[in-house]
């Protein structure tokens, strides 16, 4: 009786078994890789946040220019040639990734 039951568990959890957990686990990355609507709005809200404090910092650079017009130091200009990082920059790259 017992030469029966252990194929037939066996066979069993290969056909039955395995593939079940393997078919759980896909699914469940495949919803865990999605961003949800709520974690989009809150990038939205912070990409909108992130340009008004740009928009702040820039504000606050041409008084110190107007007030002070050597207040940059030498040592903080960019050499390299290439533009520096701002949001305008980062609004073109997600346009042309949409």
């Amino acid at each position: 009786m017992e030469d029966i039951l252990v194929p037939i568990f066996v066979v069993g959890m290969l056909f039955i078994g395995l593939p079940w957990i393997i078919f759980h686990y896909v699914t469940k990355w495949k919803t865990a890789a999605t961003i949800t609507n709520e974690d989009e709005q809150l990038l939205d809200e912070l990409h909108t946040m992130a340009r008004r404090l740009d928009e702040r910092m820039e504000t606050i650079e041409r008084i110190m220019a107007a007030d002070n017009p050597n207040w940059r130091q030498s040592t903080l200009t960019d050499t390299s040639g290439d533009p520096k990082p701002t949001l305008e920059n980062f609004d073109k790259l997600l346009k042309e990734r949409r």
